[in-house]
């Protein structure tokens, strides 16, 4: 019985052993060239696979030629389920493309051949594309729809396409003029780098339109006659999406051009070379939405094609293997009012240093006006500017104050000086005499007694302060605002010399003016104002939000670093806390420093003028502020380097009032 059981396990044994040489047909090693060769394609780098028919090196070079004008795209390829057949194999290859929100997969056969021990794959063209030829290769074009509008309040277009012309040196009508000499000329003429200019042109090839300047076709100077009494110079008709004019809330909307090889890069795909996309503003923001989606299609054709073959052929020689339509982009809708930026421009147009004017409608947050003038150098003051607000802020220490029992009726004491822990503070220059001693809130209030509401510290903390500031809408999250802005800090500690120069609006109390704006419209309201800019953000990177944590660099005159936004206040100023405050800004008008707005048409004004020091400089330099009511408007005016905010920035806000009607 033994060597029965002996032979039976060795007939077993050699029965497996032949089992498993059968199983053994080459397979695992087949899988393993098509894993490969997939994963080569992926990477756009088939150098190291092994090829039967085809140099690596040879298929490589053709395959980054077939490849090229993807770039910089490169396909996700998985191999399938490999079929085999004695010494022959196939697969089929998965390719997912994706061009932006596009995306093309088709599945191509891959065939592979096992020369000794080895697999080695069958090079074929059509590997790499469906029905791909031998001397073809793949050709991308790519075409995108009309960039849609920003629109503000009642849909007005305020960013539309408008007609330009695009001026330059078209150097096949040149003739047998000098090129530089015709771009010296017309850059003279147009007012741009005549240097530059004519550097450009004598670098750019035989067959170059070489565009000087786009000048909007409305309004323009420079004629047609003129451009064209320069040799090859020509003015090329087109359109663009412009505002209505050059400075029209250009540091919010942003403008339209050529993406930055930074925005290339950061769109993953989205953008490439020459496309044109947001820069700044709402149009960088919302690129996406304005812009759409391009249309693209992918060709094969012969390598050797010439754009002359293709133009002069009566049908189109090359074959189209994927196509996606063009998506129209939505248009921003925003509260814009044209006519009130327009005027907050015009306002400001002669103010040399930084400046803005911020408009909003109290009982619906809605953004009317942001503008900031020309000393703001392209920089958005209005929404982003982080200033010491000076006594504008006294409308925070008061409902402080309300909130510990005081009336605008209250007494407080109202001295010429004040010193706290060795440093001395006093009013401002020309503070009348009979507004000292014992005067009411309101009365201290409409003078701007500095020393009366110093002197309130004890009674007033710190934390209450920024529980004050935040019931106000102030230094807290904007959810419908729907762009970035600065809406305020306020530190909720400080002691000594600090806490007493928060109750003045310095220290490292910080406001924009659109935060000034929404702090006298929560006074209007009764409730704290949320402001909205934008009405219907389809994504946006920052929509919504308010901005970061620190002062720019644009902006060397803020004086603190600012804290991040905060929730909501769970305690909001209530309607009767607001009516004081009202009262108040009233007096400022009526027997305050502030008279000047009582000549404004309309409903009665209330205001509070601000002026906050800055700086090293002895005397030290400051900023202007004067925030005002007038029926359901609410308005902040500010301008950087500005000396006292009645005799600066209180004409301006006049005459933006008044005419605003």
């Amino acid at each position: 019985m033994g060597k029965i059981t002996k032979i039976s396990a060795a007939l077993a044994a050699l029965s497996l052993g032949t089992s498993l040489a059968a199983c053994d047909d080459g397979r695992s090693g087949a899988e393993a060239a098509a894993t490969q060769l997939a994963g080569a394609v992926s990477a756009l780098d088939i150098a190291s696979v092994p090829f039967d028919g085809k140099d690596a090196g040879a298929a490589n070079e053709q395959l980054k030629n077939v490849f090229a004008a993807l770039e910089p795209q490169k396909p996700v390829v998985e191999a399938g389920d490999v079929s085999l057949d004695g010494d022959r194999a196939s697969a089929p290859l998965n390719y997912t493309w994706k061009f932006g929100e596009a995306e093309w997969k088709y599945t191509v056969s891959a065939k592979f051949k096992k020369s000794g021990d080895k697999w080695l794959t069958v090079w074929d063209p059509a590997t790499l594309a469906p029905g791909l030829a031998d001397s073809e290769i793949l050709s991308m074009g790519s075409q995108s729809p009309p960039r849609a509008d920003i629109l503000g309040a009642g849909d007005a277009p305020l960013v539309t396409y408008r007609p330009v012309v695009n001026v330059g040196i078209d150097k096949p009508q040149l003739g047998g003029a000098d090129p530089a000499d015709s771009a010296g000329k017309l850059a003279a003429l147009v007012g741009i780098d005549p240097a530059a200019y004519t550097e450009q042109v004598k670098a750019s090839g035989a067959q170059a339109f070489v565009q000087a300047i786009t000048l909007r076709e409305e309004g323009r100077t420079i004629t047609d006659e003129q451009i064209s009494a320069i040799p090859g110079a020509r003015a090329i008709k087109a359109t663009m999406p412009l505002a209505p004019s050059r400075t029209f809330a250009r540091a919010v909307l942003g403008s339209v051009g050529e993406a930055s090889a930074e925005q290339i890069k950061a769109s993953e795909g989205a953008l490439s070379p020459g496309d044109v996309t947001g820069i700044g503003g709402l149009q960088q923001q919302y690129d996406e939405q304005l812009r759409g989606t391009d249309a693209v299609v992918i060709r094969a054709q012969r390598a050797d094609l010439t754009r002359e073959q293709i133009q002069s052929s009566a049908t189109d020689p090359r074959r189209v293997l994927f196509e996606v339509a063009p998506t129209p982009g939505t248009p921003l809708k925003t509260t814009l009012d044209p006519r009130l930026q327009t005027l907050a421009e015009a306002t400001l147009a002669e103010v040399d240093p930084a400046s803005a004017i911020v408009a909003l409608r109290p009982s619906t947050g809605a953004v009317l006006a942001v503008a900031s003038g020309p000393g703001s150098n392209g920089y958005n003051t209005a929404m982003l500017g982080q200033y010491a607000p000076g006594s504008i802020f006294k409308m925070v220490d008061s409902l402080a104050m309300f909130r510990n029992g005081l009336t605008p009726d209250s007494k407080v004491e109202c001295t010429p000086t004040l010193t706290v822990d060795g440093r001395t503070f006093k009013n401002a220059e020309g503070y009348p005499e009979g507004s000292l001693g014992s005067v009411t809130l309101r009365d201290a209030f409409a003078h701007s007694c500095n020393t009366a509401f110093i002197a309130a510290r004890d009674d007033v903390s710190q934390q209450q302060l920024e529980s004050a500031a935040m019931a106000m809408g102030l230094a807290v999250e904007a959810p419908t605002l729907g762009a970035e802005a600065f809406l305020g800090s306020v530190p909720g500690e400080a002691a000594g010399t600090e806490h007493a120069a928060s109750m003045i609006g310095q220290g490292k109390v910080l406001l924009s003016p659109l935060a000034a704006a929404m702090m006298a419209g929560s006074v209007a309201k009764g409730a704290p104002v949320s402001p909205q800019l934008v009405l219907n953000p389809d994504g946006g990177a920052a929509a919504g939000t308010t901005s970061g944590s620190t002062a720019p660099a644009a902006q060397p005159s803020a004086t603190a670093t600012a804290e991040a936004p905060a929730a909501a206040s769970d305690q909001p100023i209530t309607a009767e806390e607001a009516a004081s405050l009202r009262d108040m800004m009233r007096a400022v008008v009526t027997s305050g420093h502030a008279g000047f707005l009582s000549s404004v048409p309309g409903e009665p004004v209330g205001a509070k003028t601000g002026t906050a020091e800055f700086g090293n400089e002895n005397p030290p330099k400051t900023h202007a502020w004067i925030v005002a009511v007038h029926g359901d408007l609410a308005v902040a005016v500010f301008v950087e380097d500005g000396g006292l905010g009645a005799t600066t920035s209180g004409p301006l806000l006049k005459e933006f009032l008044t005419a605003a009607g």
